[in-house]
């Protein structure tokens, strides 16, 4: 058996075994909010925080549904919350609204496209940066549509984050995408509870009661569609341009992003630093259901493995355990 092939079968006992012990319940505190002004516009920005954290990450959510639906799901008797998961490890967690979800207005426009997101991601990053001295730059992590708008931010600036994570990335990096029509106006469609519980796809993979749940916090944060244009901005992605650290999420069962698009994002990553994770029995939304443990110990252990500003990948003795 060669070193690689090796590695790459520990790798896998540690994640099958990290998604049979999940981490033990904790009380979940409610999020704080901050406001950040970006070109003199507020962006709400979530944060739950361990007590001790010297690490900050960002996450991003996808096309329909705001922060706290899509990372800080509440159920009685279940542990779905991605943000609570993170702070068990020590992490510091931030959550953003882009414009017009959420607790975050419509600008003047009344649209997002995907070059403000990528400027106002930038901003928020900045925001989060001077909170504390943290030991490294925040990581980055976009779901869905956030993920292409990650990617997007993180070939503008990378300077800006230490590691970058792509999970549920929808677009085919061989697509030209067109322009939009001049005269296009906003919609500001209602959203709906059937659009809601799309993203949980695979039988049993979550409850009804979660489910339920998800939707009434989805449609009480995002009662209207939010309306983005200029999707040909996503014709500037360039994964070559990221020489970051970066991790590559799949649900095994995700239509949305098959594994087809997910080979063309990974190898063009330039990177050398850089993972690909199938979570087994995953789709859409593995964070917040059965795969749960194995999502977040398989983003621990990447997180884990980025280097501190200064520091290399060796140097890192310090695995992180739950709380």
């Amino acid at each position: 058996m060669g070193f690689k092939q090796g590695r790459a079968i520990c790798f896998t006992i540690f994640l099958a075994v990290a998604w049979l012990s999940a981490p033990p319940s904790v009380t979940a505190a409610e999020p704080i909010r901050h406001t950040v002004t970006v070109d003199g516009h507020p962006v709400a920005l979530w944060e739950k925080s361990a007590a001790d954290a010297d690490e900050a990450i960002l996450l991003v959510h996808g096309r329909t549904w705001s922060a706290l639906p899509d990372f800080d799901l509440q159920v009685e008797g279940e542990d779905l919350s991605l943000m609570d998961g993170l702070v068990e490890y020590g992490y510091a967690v931030f959550a953003v609204d882009l414009r017009g979800y959420g607790a975050t207005p419509r600008d003047r426009t009344g649209w997002l496209t995907p070059q403000r997101a990528a400027k106002d991601l930038a901003q928020v990053l900045q925001w989060i940066a001077a909170r504390q001295d943290w030991r490294k730059s925040p990581h980055l992590f976009g779901w869905s549509m956030g993920s292409t708008n990650s990617l997007l931010m993180a070939q503008q600036q990378p300077e800006l984050i230490s590691s970058l994570t792509l999970f549920g990335y929808w677009h085919d990096l061989d697509q030209e995408l067109p322009a939009d029509a001049p005269d296009a106006a906003p919609q500001k469609l209602r959203n709906t509870a059937e659009a809601a519980a799309s993203d949980f796809i695979t039988p049993g993979s979550i409850s009804k009661k979660a489910v339920d749940a998800y939707v009434a916090m989805a449609l009480k944060a995002d009662p209207v569609k939010a309306d983005l244009r200029s999707f040909d901005h996503y014709n500037a992605l360039d994964p070559s341009k990221v020489h970051l650290p970066t991790l590559v999420i799949q649900g095994e069962h995700d239509p949305i992003a098959p594994t087809e698009l997910q080979a063309k994002l990974y190898t063009r990553i330039g990177s050398g630093h850089k993972q690909w994770v199938t979570v087994p029995g995953g789709d859409h939304a593995a964070f917040m259901e059965t795969p749960r443990s194995y999502f977040i110990h398989a983003l621990v252990g990447f997180l884990e493995g980025v280097p501190d500003q200064g520091a290399s990948s060796h140097d890192r003795s310090d695995r992180r355990s739950p709380r």
